[in-house]
């Protein structure tokens, strides 16, 4: 599947402490400690919909991970699915009597084109779960025969399902009790009230052929995957037995993510998948929590259709922290615009205050969780001295223009 454009990301001189992050399993904030080459996967969208502002809150997030990597000397191999057959996509095509494979194209080219309109650093792996059905299959054929994972006991439908006992760390990540879990299953797709199953929470990992569903041929006959195992596939067979970062938003927490990573660990039998598992906040709307069945959803397309700039957008989402729930509000965006047209007169003067001492803070809050309110204020306090013209460093304001632009994503 095609990525999107990427942006010139220019060098800053001298370099930032490492960057360290909030761990979802260990609950504490950690160092990363990548090699040469850093690691990352991002859970993507399922393309039933357009690019709302929680999807952009989260995907910046990690684009602020990939950029501080970057800056620290890294390669960062970024890698990204999209989820492009599922449950969610082919009911909102029955609903709307569409295509579920046009669907899905239509709302995957509109996420790419609000991607870069965000100056979000493309993944260098962008893949449906349709094109790595193979891959897919043949990672559940492989825990079916090393008993991690058991057909039901169904003789019309015998799914696959992972047992949740097939790993002695099942739950590290999210740390939940079985309660909990139960409660989120069946809240996040699903079916923990199925009978037959050896755990109410073991989840799908090949759903067979139903009349009048799509399905493809595997040596475990015609059916479908089930969500958790998509990602786990595509991200060992690009990234390897274990990874820096695994992404996404803090809805992810469990059943995805717990169950992928015991997925590729059943499989591999390296603990853990990933060093750092990360969780992005989650976006309201003037207080009420966004989402579809609400129609409470801003989307970026429409505000791009406004007029709004994007940079604005990127700048007001960066004014919360990455793992808070926050509102999106009028007023937020109206401060965003306020910031950045601030942040342009002063990075276009003729000089400035000296600047080295702003890009350090920025680095260094950046490196402390990806602490985007304090960078933020930091590039506030040099444009404000550098408009009352307290400075006639004439370097000052392109260092400015070169850090914001490859550690904000923000060009001046």
């Amino acid at each position: 599947m095609q990525t999107w454009s990427s942006t010139p990301l220019p060098s800053v001189p001298g370099s930032g402490p490492p960057l360290r992050l909030f761990d979802t399993a260990t609950g504490e904030i950690r160092p990363t400690t990548p090699g040469a080459t850093a690691r990352m996967y991002v859970c993507g969208i399922t393309p039933y919909d357009a690019t709302h502002l929680g999807h952009a809150a989260t995907y910046l997030a990690f684009d602020l991970v990939n950029r501080v990597w970057r800056d620290s000397g890294h390669d960062v191999l970024y890698v990204q699915n999209v989820t492009d057959i599922d449950e969610p996509l082919l009911e909102r095509a029955q609903r709307d009597q569409d295509d579920w494979v046009v669907l899905g194209m239509r709302e995957t080219a509109l996420f790419r084109e609000d991607m870069e309109s965000l100056r979000v650093l493309p993944p260098q792996h962008y893949i449906g779960a349709v094109e790595a059905m193979s891959e897919i299959s043949e990672l559940v054929a492989k825990l079916l025969a090393s008993g991690a994972a058991y057909r039901i006991d169904d003789p019309e439908y015998p799914d696959v399902y992972f047992d949740s006992a097939a790993t002695r760390e099942f739950g590290y990540e999210s740390g939940y009790d079985e309660q909990t879990m139960r409660t989120l299953s069946a809240e996040r797709g699903g079916d923990p009230q199925r009978p037959g199953k050896r755990n109410p929470v073991d989840a799908l990992l090949w759903r067979m052929a139903r009349e009048g569903e799509p399905s493809w041929d595997s040596e475990l006959g015609q059916g479908r995957p089930g969500w958790h195992v998509e990602c786990t596939a595509i991200a060992l067979n690009r990234l390897g037995s274990q990874i820096d970062v695994q992404g996404g938003g803090s809805d992810l927490i469990f059943p995805h993510h717990e169950f992928g990573a015991a997925h590729a660990e059943a499989s591999t039998g390296v603990h853990p998948f990933a060093r750092h598992y990360c969780h992005a906040g989650m976006i309201a709307l003037d207080g009420e929590k966004m989402s579809k069945s609400k129609g409470n959803l801003v989307f970026v397309s429409k505000l791009r259709a406004d007029g709004v700039d994007p940079a604005a957008v990127r700048l007001a989402l960066l004014a919360g922290h990455w793992r808070s729930d926050r509102s999106w509000e009028t007023e937020l965006l109206r401060d965003a615009e306020a910031r950045l047209a601030s942040w342009r007169e002063a990075a276009n003067l003729d000089a400035g205050p000296p600047a080295e001492d702003t890009v350090l803070r920025l680095r260094t809050h950046l490196a402390d969780d990806l602490d985007s309110p304090k960078a933020l204020a930091a590039v506030d306090a040099w444009a404000r001295e550098a408009r009352e013209r307290r400075g006639r460093d004439e370097q000052a304001p392109a260092l400015i223009r070169t850090a914001v632009d490859a550690l904000l994503g923000v060009a001046l």
